[in-house]
This record gives C-alpha cells, sequence and structure tokens, in this order.
C-alpha cells in the first residue's frame, strides 16, 4: 500500500499548479468587477493581525473588525485629503508658471548647457526658445484640460468597475471572516497533505505578510521624511510631493526618481536657483540612502527574498497578463510563486534522481 502513494507525491503539486492556473484565469475574465474584492482582501490581510490582537483582549470580533475598518478608512481618507488638493494646487502652480519656466530655459539652463557641454552638443537657443513661445498658450490650455478630462476618466473607471462605497463593507466583511475561512479551508486539505499544506502556507504567510505589512510601514516612513523634508527647506506643497515618493517606494526606485522629478521641477519654478535644486536633491539623496541601507533591510528583511528585481519583473509581467487588477495581485502571487519554487527545489535535492549516482 506504501508504494502507491509515493507515485502520488506529485499530485499536491498539479493540484497547487492548477490552482494558480485558475487563479490567473480567474482574474483575467472577472478583472473589470474585482478591484474592490482585491483591495479589500490585501487591506484584511495586512490588518487581520491587529484585529486578532484585539480579539484575543476579549473583544467580540465583529466589533473588532468595525474599529480595525474604520481606522483604516480614516487614515486613508485623511491621506487624500491633505495630498489630491496640494497636488491639485501644485499643478495649477506649473500650469501659471510655464512662462516663466520657458524664461529660466532661456536665461540658465540652456546658457550653462552651452557653456558646459557646447563643444560637442550645442542647442540653438533661439529655436527652443522660439518654439516654447509660439507653443507656450496651446501647451498651458492643453494641461488645464487634462486634470477635467483624466477625472472625467477616472469617474467612469471607478463606476465601471465597481461602486467604491463597497470597499469599506468588503474589508470589514472580509475582517470578520477571515479566521472562519482560513480554517475552512484546512479543514478541506486531506489529512495525509496536512503537514505539507502547513508548511506551505506558514512559509507563505511569512513571506507575504512580512514583505506587505514591512512594505508599509517604509512607504508610511519615507513618506514622512520626504514630505518633513521638502517643506523644512520651503518647497510649496513639499509634503504631498515627498507623500506621493513614500507611496511608491514599493516599486523600486520609482518613488524616488518620481518625487525628485515633480520636486525639481517645483524647485526650479519656486526657487529658481542652484541652491534651491541642491536642497531638494539633498532631501532625496539622504532617504534613498537610508530607506537602501538601513530603513528597507531593519523592517523588511534580506530574508524575504523578494528581490527589487523581481518586484519589478512581477509587476510588470502580472500588469501585462491581467491589467490594473495584476498589478494589485502581482506581489501576492509572486510571493507564492517563490515559495512554491523554494519548496519544489528541496524536495528535487532531497530526491533519489538527484543523488544517484548512475
Amino acid at each position: 500500500m506504501y508504494q502507491p502513494n509515493k507515485k502520488r507525491l506529485w499530485l499536491p503539486w498539479l493540484a497547487g499548479f492548477l490552482l494558480i492556473t485558475f487563479l490567473v484565469l480567474f482574474f483575467r475574465y472577472l478583472g473589470g468587477i474585482l478591484t474592490p474584492f482585491i483591495i479589500a482582501a490585501v487591506l484584511a490581510y495586512i490588518l487581520n493581525p491587529l484585529v486578532c490582537k484585539l480579539e484575543a483582549r476579549h473583544i467580540k470580533r465583529g466589533r473588532a473588525s468595525m474599529w480595525v475598518m474604520l481606522l483604516a478608512l480614516f487614515v486613508i481618507v485623511s491621506l487624500l485629503l491633505v495630498i489630491v488638493p496640494m497636488l491639485i494646487g501644485q499643478f495649477q502652480i506649473i500650469v501659471r508658471r510655464i512662462p516663466e519656466l520657458v524664461d529660466y530655459t532661456q536665461t540658465h539652463a540652456l546658457p550653462w548647457f552651452n557653456a558646459k557641454f557646447g563643444e560637442y552638443i550645442t542647442l540653438n537657443s533661439e529655436t527652443v526658445i522660439t518654439w516654447l513661445r509660439n507653443n507656450a498658450q496651446s501647451i498651458q490650455q492643453s494641461l488645464q484640460k487634462a486634470m477635467p478630462i483624466l477625472m472625467q476618466q477616472s469617474g467612469a473607471v471607478a463606476a465601471g468597475i465597481s461602486n467604491i462605497i463597497l470597499l469599506p463593507l468588503l474589508l470589514y466583511y472580509f475582517l470578520l471572516d477571515w479566521s472562519r475561512w482560513e480554517e475552512g479551508i484546512r479543514t478541506l486539505v486531506p489529512r495525509r497533505y496536512l503537514a505539507t499544506y502547513t508548511r506551505v502556507t506558514t512559509e507563505m504567510d511569512t513571506v507575504l505578510g512580512e514583505f506587505l505589512r514591512g512594505q508599509l510601514l517604509v512607504m508610511m516612513i519615507m513618506g514622512i521624511f520626504y514630505g518633513t523634508g521638502l517643506m523644512f527647506i520651503g518647497l510649496e506643497s513639499g509634503f504631498a510631493i515627498g507623500m506621493v515618493a513614500g507611496i511608491l517606494v514599493f516599486i523600486p526606485y520609482l518613488g524616488a526618481f518620481t518625487g525628485l522629478l515633480l520636486a525639481t521641477l517645483a524647485a526650479i519654478l519656486q526657487f529658481g536657483s542652484w541652491g534651491g535644486l541642491l536642497a531638494v536633491w539633498t532631501v532625496f539623496l539622504i532617504g534613498q540612502l537610508l530607506e537602501s541601507f538601513l530603513i528597507t533591510p531593519k523592517i523588511v528583511g534580506d530574508r524575504i527574498g523578494l528581490s527589487p528585481f523581481w518586484v519589478i519583473f512581477a509587476l510588470m509581467a502580472f500588469g501585462q497578463l491581467l491589467g490594473f487588477v495584476g498589478m494589485l495581485v502581482a506581489l501576492p502571487l509572486a510571493a507564492i510563486c517563490l515559495v512554491l519554487i523554494h519548496e519544489g527545489k528541496n524536495v528535487y535535492l532531497n530526491s533519489k534522481f538527484y543523488h544517484r549516482e548512475k
């Protein structure tokens, strides 16, 4: 009776492969309506330990779930109320100061560029300035029209996928039923595979939980650092730009690059001097060094295994396969695949096929 069971050791791997295939197809064909469910599920996964801690203090799970949901909703809405108006104001300032940007290009940027690189590349300032001046009004009008169009498109997309008011309700029910679902899935696992299931899911939870919760904390720290630093040097809307840079930290280097680009443009328009630019660049240089060598290694840790290369690849690959929904589930699926690859590697290295010399 033992030999047939040995021949069926591949069954759990087949089941895992079929499950991942089903999830990919499920997300692909139902992605249009899944976005609020996925956002709620990811938030519930991150916040579930807090609900469990409250439950351990003899607070009923329903009440604990409600409290945590309200706290998460308060934080998200507060950030939006602070960041969005600042970004809109900064956008309007940039639109109004396009003529100043043209003058700065003519009187500072082009002379400096030609002085440094003129013997290799010479820019025709008259042609550049003439084109900018001739098209400044149309550029300004186009930028002014862009925001309402984007808002209309965003509204159409939001209305198409789901009513955003569903998110708090979904988050509450995910938090309320999370433990029950975990136990239900565990009950369905065949007893002979229970040890393997427990080991693999525990490792998945460790990798995914530490990465997501760690990255969330890193995002908050870097957003506060960049925002406070830019406010300290006197940059208008510096806090909003810093928070955007912090939120995008989960995509390696994109947060710092986007924040640096926005802050540099704002500094050119506001300060118009090298001193202001150097102050902005110093804030982002210190922030990048702290994030790379201190904050991320200490909070997230190198042992999790999701390197910047795999994070970028997962976001691009699942985004290409599944669109916006793919980007939402990219990191969870990447963590699951990482654990399965490690598990498969261990099985292979411990197999008779690997150790047999002839």
